[in-house]
């Protein structure tokens, strides 16, 4: 069952349900020197888990977080994807982006109402959350090993969706990744 706190006068039925995938093993950042799993890795004094789950919070978006530990980014999203089976759509956010803006899940969540695949684009680099319609089910549900959902991108046609939010692209994958995460946390001022 999804979850769901919508900020006053938004309202959650007809809307994209946010699937957080959290089930990779963090093996890069690992290799770089990390001592803990990335998504408990601490950003600005928060796990950048819960840094990217506030902003999912913040979106007013139903949501769910797949953690169930599964083999790849395309069992994973299946997963998640049969457990909000009747959801309105998706939107399939790494739990490794820990500056991505609410407002931008809310963006690309009403873009979805008229294409069956939405891509957030900063500054010509494609990222996530990606939206998908719930035309894709079917092929979503069928996804399995590492590939994701590139597939299913590539077999609709999607619009790419020009946002002011470089957390889209900006995953953790590394400890040098995390820094460059710190400096921009502080820079922009933004504390949990």
């Amino acid at each position: 069952m999804p979850n769901t706190v919508p900020p006053l006068g938004l309202h959650t039925e007809n809307m994209p349900t946010v699937i957080v995938l959290a089930s990779g093993r963090g093996a890069r950042f690992a290799a770089s020197g990390g001592t803990v799993h990335k998504l408990k890795a601490r950003l600005g004094g928060v796990s950048v888990l819960d840094r990217t789950l506030a902003a999912v919070r913040g979106s007013g978006l139903p949501w769910l977080l797949e953690q169930s530990g599964l083999p790849g980014m395309g069992d994973t999203i299946a997963a998640g994807i049969r457990a909000t089976r009747d959801a309105h759509g998706w939107l399939v956010l790494p739990g490794d982006l820990p500056l991505v803006q609410a407002e931008t899940l809310r963006f690309v969540a009403a873009a979805l109402v008229h294409h069956a695949v939405v891509v957030p684009v900063y500054r010509g680099q494609r990222g996530h959350p990606v939206g998908f319609a719930p035309s894709c089910r079917e092929q979503l549900l069928g996804l399995q090993g590492d590939q994701g959902a590139a597939g299913v991108v590539r077999a609709h046609p999607a619009i790419e969706l020009v946002v002011n939010d470089a957390g889209v692209s900006f995953d953790i994958d590394t400890l040098k990744d995390l820094e460059r995460a710190e400096i921009a946390l502080a820079l922009s001022g933004t504390l949990l």
